[in-house]
């Protein structure tokens, strides 16, 4: 279920594109809110990342194939594919 719930929201996000805006999924279903968090952009590199935002607290190591990545910090989650980011998620 949880899976279920991080896939609805990780295609909300491609959807969304550059909006300033997160996908939430809340009792099933997708939402938008507003944020101001600054977070890493779509094809930014690791080094990128590391380099401006800092170390993440927590770094998952990848799974699949592609591999994905996850760096976890304060405010965000960060997807990567190979080095590349893929997505960025506010925390709720």
């Amino acid at each position: 279920m949880r899976s279920a719930k991080l896939l609805a929201l990780l295609i909300g996000c491609a959807l969304a594109g550059g909006a300033a805006a997160e996908t939430v999924v809340v009792d099933g279903q997708v939402q938008l809110e507003q944020t101001s968090v600054a977070r890493p952009g779509r094809g930014t590199t690791m080094h990128e990342v590391e380099a401006k935002f800092g170390a993440p607290a927590k770094r998952y190591p990848a799974v699949g194939k592609p591999p994905i990545t996850r760096w976890d910090y304060a405010s965000f989650s960060v997807f990567f594919e190979f080095n590349r980011v893929v997505h960025s998620v506010v925390h709720g």
